[in-house]
């Protein structure tokens, strides 16, 4: 075996995982993390393929012209029931990311860890058996189980990524985060082939007319023949409740991930635990040093509420919380909103030229191609550039180039519209991609890295909520904009979402760049001798030199900074 010695003054067991070459419980970590993101995205953005469907089912005849027919527009759900029935969920998410976020940092990562997974598996099958003889009680009830399916989503953002964080290497951690949340990428592509599948395999077998021959055929002029009841009704609740699997699927894998070696060291106060359990995975000796941690522990002994965290990382946390806040009422409108773009870049029909799951296989596939084709490079993109470019860098590219993009469709928009439909589904998937290869991994990965161990999961919980903060701006605000499919609001849209990535290329200043350097080193815990609350003398045995790196003058502010001093 080879050995972990002690030296600097960072603690041996955290020397060896920062050092470690890539093994198998990297890969592991990473699968086991990246299902339950897998499982986020799909519960959260399915319901974008359906929530037409749920118009078409409870609410038939909410925008039924009938003295000029042809301007109905089935499928619209009331405003109000539309955005709860999309939005409630990242209530729930928010809610969940604080509570889980907290615990994570006071009982362990692991403890709460399993708990998320079983609320998300329950909440998605509770979700598909949404009950009630009226659309209030189906909505109801369907309203009720996707919140706290969103507050069981909410607790995997900050666990996920601090425990991948605190499992990596620091030459590659950027790429194994980026690539926990590139699974939130695979899970959207699921999202829409599965409901492309249902919907088409449930077509095949009952088939029924257009909500415009529905009418013309009926005396009453009544569209019901048109929702293809039941089946309709079965196929909503089938890929609700299809969440639930692969989260079932990881949960036994999720219990067996010992706890991270840095919460036992430097939380539980435990280096004799975390050196054990760091050698069977990593087959190294490594030496506990239980008092070097006592020492090591003193010089950090300070809360999130104090003027010493604040000193330290109030301006990051800002950063963190104000860029995924920005970022998120962009992405977030992007995708709670395609169904309502899609008819103008003619990748779906007109909703009265078809049935009920016509336009849900219509939708679903034109939410399949785009995720495929946009959505889904740019993850990828980030897991192979981040630790090469920078944090930094990518978010500023990504965010700029969305605003660029969002800007033109926003100015063309009625050009791109009736006359350049193909560049307007370009520019589109262009925004996605961006968004992906830029501030949507960026956001995420950053705050499992700046903050200090004891407060990382409830840093990164803060940073995740003012996300959904975000996310819940574009489902309750944005989203109202594109509803009735207005050319004059989806403009007007467009331009407010290219200003917000405008501010968040901005706000990204306040953030440093984190790339090959230790979590200790990122946060200044392995040189606070001397600085902090308990701290001990400067060049005390072990401890090495008293420096406070949050206070460093040549600590990096950018990714090309970081690069040149890296090479000087």
């Amino acid at each position: 075996m080879a050995g972990a010695a002690a030296g600097g003054p960072n603690l041996a067991v955290l020397d060896a995982l920062d050092s470690a070459r890539t093994q198998m419980y990297h890969m592991k970590a990473i699968v086991i993390a990246g299902m339950g993101f897998f499982t986020d995205a799909y519960d959260l953005f399915c319901i974008s393929t359906v929530s037409k469907l749920l118009g078409r089912l409870y609410y038939p005849y909410e925008n039924m012209d009938y003295s000029t027919l042809k301007n109905s527009k089935p499928g619209t759900l009331p405003v109000s029931i539309n955005n709860m029935v999309v939005g409630v969920a990242l209530v729930g998410t928010l809610m969940g990311q604080l509570v889980f976020g907290y615990f994570g940092d006071k009982l362990g990562r692991k403890r709460v860890y399993g708990i998320t997974l079983v609320l998300m598996a329950a909440c998605a099958i509770a979700s598909g058996l949404s009950f009630g003889s009226s659309a209030r009680a189906v909505i109801g009830t369907l309203c009720f189980f996707r919140f706290w399916l969103g507050f069981g989503i909410g607790g995997d953002y900050p666990l996920s990524a601090t425990i991948m964080s605190e499992y990596s290497n620091k030459k590659t951690r950027g790429a194994f985060i980026a690539a926990v949340f590139a699974m939130q990428g695979v899970g959207i592509i699921f999202a829409g082939l599965v409901s492309m599948i249902v919907s088409g395999l449930l077509l095949h077998y009952n088939h029924a007319p257009s909500f415009s021959d529905a009418i013309k055929n009926d005396p009453n002029h009544d569209p019901i023949a048109s929702a293809q009841k039941p089946a309709a009704d079965y196929m909503w609740r089938i890929v609700l409740m299809i969440g639930a699997f692969p989260a079932l699927a990881t949960f036994y894998w999720r219990m067996k991930m010992p706890e991270t070696a840095r919460y036992t060291a430097l939380i539980e106060g435990n280096a004799k635990q975390a050196a054990s359990d760091m050698e069977k995975v990593m087959d190294v000796e490594i030496q506990a040093e239980q008092e070097k941690l006592a020492r090591y522990k003193a010089a950090n002994d300070y809360p999130l509420l104090s003027a010493e965290f604040a000193r330290r990382h109030g301006m990051h946390l800002i950063g963190t919380a104000t860029t995924w806040f920005l970022l998120d009422i962009a992405f977030y409108s992007q995708n709670l909103t395609q169904k309502d773009i899609f008819p103008v870049m003619k990748l779906t029909s007109a909703a009265k030229d078809v049935n009920a799951l016509t336009e849900v296989f219509q939708i679903s596939k034109a939410m399949f191609l785009v995720a495929l084709l946009g959505t889904f490079p740019g993850y990828w993109v980030t897991v192979a550039l981040i630790d090469k470019m920078g944090r930094y860098l990518i978010q500023l590219l990504g965010f700029f180039m969305m605003s660029v993009f969002m800007l033109i469709m926003g100015v063309m928009y009625e050009n791109l519209k009736d006359h350049n439909h193909a560049l307007f589904a370009l520019f589109y998937a262009l925004t996605f991609f961006f968004a992906n290869f830029g501030p949507n991994s960026t956001t995420f990965v950053l705050p499992a890295e700046l903050f200090p161990t004891r407060v990382r999961s409830t840093c990164h919980a803060i940073s995740a909520a003012s996300g959904k903060a975000g996310a819940i701006v574009a489902a309750y605000g944005v989203q109202s904009l594109t509803l009735k499919g207005d050319v004059k609001h989806i403009r007007k849209a467009l331009i407010i979402l290219s200003i917000t990535n405008l501010l968040g290329f901005f706000f990204t200043f306040l953030v440093p760049e984190t790339m090959g350097r230790s979590l200790e080193e990122i946060s200044g815990e392995d040189a606070n001798v001397g600085t902090g609350p308990g701290a001990v003398p400067a060049g005390a045995p072990g401890m090495g030199a008293a420096r406070d790196v949050s206070r460093d003058d040549k600590m990096p502010v950018s990714s090309t900074e970081w690069q040149s001093s890296m090479h000087a």
